[in-house]
């Protein structure tokens, strides 16, 4: 019961993230903005999350996790619940970037408790348990929030997620085991992550490999109706089909992940960047692109295995490090709309998000290569 009580925020955290990208072609309008400026606020929102994660990681180091979890989700409902009333564009992007800050910290306290239920062999598939949250959010939540966007106008699609985050602060509360303090924690310990390079490397490839998927599915519901031609109600469906390919990769990376950590991260890259790449080529057939969502929605089971890694290199600065994954994948969600912005405003078609996405994941995969060579290099002399 924890473990799916800290899925549900992970369910409504992936309800508001996805489904706002998704409903980028009906907000825009009413907001009186284009679908490229639109996109900022999904930018807003990300970096939301990339300075709230570091930031409450060390400002709350001396307060115990389940009440850190409990505060995060009450003050993630309420910038929701403000999103959904948003009078004009420049509220909007204020709201989102509230809606942002616990996003980060919420992940990250909740992978250490998750890893702490359950013996350190099955880590992964743990913190895959909380993250299920989120990717079952992107084949239930955001078709749902989608459609209900659609019916009962977008800002529906905020006020049930600000519900949602209310659902989870009652069942963390009521769920989670009681605990204090971590013995001699303090915001400078925590402080100690920024001095460890393979951190760095690691939040690295997050924050750069992770774009490409993010480039793509910000676009992904305007590149349904301009260039393959659905109707709108024929959106839900796309989306599930990614949600599904998330679930899949989760479940999977996380199986391997506990097996041979850095080996899955190195391969979810390689599929991303191929299955990126065939996007542009599948995206004027409903029947060809169905499939190659699918695969890139795969791609989404990177967050476990590099979650599972900053425990490894982290040292004592745990809270930190596991806040900061999530602060360098929204780094790559405010990146990637935002280069993917620029190629479509540049005039390369809304399928060149595809190959933006495609150079982001090769990069993500430069820096995993960079990160093992160097832990090989470190390792050799202590070895002699």
């Amino acid at each position: 019961m924890a473990l799916l009580a800290l899925a549900i925020g992970g369910f409504a955290i992936g309800t508001t993230e996805f489904a706002s990208m998704s409903l980028l072609p009906f907000f825009a309008p009413a907001l009186g903005i284009d679908e490229p400026t639109a996109g900022h606020v999904i930018s807003a929102y990300a970096l939301g999350v990339v300075v709230g994660a570091p930031v409450i990681a060390v400002l709350a180091a001396r307060v115990a996790r389940r009440t850190l979890l409990i505060g995060l989700m009450l003050l993630f409902g309420l910038a929701n619940g403000l999103s959904a009333l948003a009078p004009t564009y420049g509220w909007m992007l204020v709201f989102r970037f509230l809606s942002g800050l616990p996003h980060g910290a919420y992940f990250g306290v909740g992978a250490l408790v998750a890893a702490s239920l359950v013996p350190p062999e099955r880590r992964a598939r743990a913190v895959s348990c909380m993250m299920l949250g989120l990717t079952v959010a992107t084949i239930i939540g955001v078709p749902l929030a989608n459609g209900l966007g659609q019916w009962a106008g977008w800002r529906w699609g905020f006020a049930v997620v600000a519900v949602l985050a209310l659902l989870c602060a009652v069942m963390v509360s009521a769920y989670t085991p009681r605990d204090t303090v971590q013995p001699g924690a303090s915001a400078l310990r925590e402080l100690g992550a920024l001095g460890n390079r393979q951190v760095w490397l690691t939040l690295g490839i997050g924050a750069v490999g992770f774009g490409g998927m993010f480039a793509v599915y910000t676009y992904l519901a305007s590149t349904l109706i301009e260039v393959t031609g659905v109707a709108p109600t024929t959106l839900p469906l796309v989306l599930g089909v990614f949600g599904l390919g998330m679930t899949a990769g989760t479940i999977g990376c996380a199986w391997a992940a506990d097996r041979a950590l850095m080996p899955a991260a190195g391969g979810m890259l390689l599929w991303s960047a191929v299955s990126l790449a065939l996007y542009p080529f599948a995206a004027h057939s409903l029947w060809t692109l169905l499939p190659v969502v699918f695969l890139i929605g795969c791609g989404g089971g990177l967050g476990t295995a590099l979650q599972t890694r900053l425990m490894d290199v982290a040292g004592e600065a745990q809270t930190l490090a596991a806040a900061l994954n999530h602060s360098a994948f929204n780094f790559a969600n405010a990146m990637g709309p935002w280069l993917g912005g620029l190629a479509i405003a540049g005039g390369y078609g809304w399928t060149s998000t595809g190959w933006v996405g495609c150079a982001l994941a090769l990069g993500g995969l430069a820096i995993w290569a960079l990160s093992v060579a160097d832990e090989r290099g470190r390792r050799q002399p202590a070895m002699a």
